[in-house]
């Protein structure tokens, strides 16, 4: 019981160490804080004059923005549910539902709760609906990013390994660049973002610990990935 005690007081603080960021850009952003307008500004117009006059970045951040898209997560995570269930690990395909879907609701909340409108540019390459604040994509990336490593981390080994973390890191801040290029977003809104995801992701893991612990088995060792003793079937091995 001290155990499980203590094991909950440092989730608290890992969780409290994500989520702090990501209240203090809330607050700066409710404050216009001068020095933040002027990185969000800069960044926004600097980037849209860069823009307007090469296409094919502004291709290439439309075609990354597609691909983060909700739609897109839809189809990939329901196929990696659905193969974790074929797989007889339903735990797992619970942790990817519930991590996906519990994050789309929040963000949407929290860009309701702020009320933040888009960037307004004279020549704009790309439009986007809805708020501005926290970016969905940002969030959305970061979310699935983990989500994919936490999962399959134990099937992962050496290089695998290696190249699967640079992959996911890259194709997150991609993602955020691509957004603030096609103008949709300010950086705070990108980072905001990044930081409520990882806030959110943390969070569902130290449910998640708690959950195996209930049933007698060790917490998340992040760097095992939260099922290490199903690597074979995370694998593609061959089921029991």
């Amino acid at each position: 019981m001290r155990r499980f005690g203590a094991r909950a007081v440092w989730a608290g603080v890992a969780l409290a160490l994500v989520a702090v960021p990501f209240a203090l850009l809330l607050f700066l952003v409710e404050d216009r804080w001068r020095p933040l307008l002027r990185v969000d500004d800069g960044a926004r117009d600097g980037l849209h004059r860069y823009a307007l006059h090469h296409h094919a970045l502004v291709t290439a951040a439309k075609t990354l923005s597609t691909i983060g898209s909700a739609p897109v997560y839809l189809v990939v995570f329901a196929a990696v549910a659905g193969w974790l269930v074929w797989r007889r690990l339903p735990r797992l395909a619970l942790f990817v539902v519930v991590t996906m879907v519990g994050n789309s609701v929040l963000n949407a909340l929290v860009k309701l709760a702020v009320d933040r409108s888009r960037p307004v540019l004279p020549q704009p390459v790309a439009h986007a609906n809805g708020m501005s604040f926290p970016s969905g994509h940002a969030q959305s990336a970061m979310v699935a990013a983990a989500v994919l490593l936490l999962v399959f981390l134990p099937a992962l080994r050496g290089t695998r390994r290696a190249v699967a973390v640079v992959f996911a890191v890259a194709y997150v801040l991609a993602i955020g660049f691509a957004r603030v290029a096609l103008g949709v977003h300010y950086v705070s809104d990108v980072l905001a973002g990044y930081a409520l995801g990882a806030a959110w992701v943390a969070a569902m893991t130290a449910a998640f610990s708690a959950w195996r612990r209930e049933r007698g088995r060790p917490g998340v060792d992040l760097e095992s990935g939260l099922e290490p003793e199903h690597a074979d079937a995370l694998s593609g091995a061959e089921r029991d």
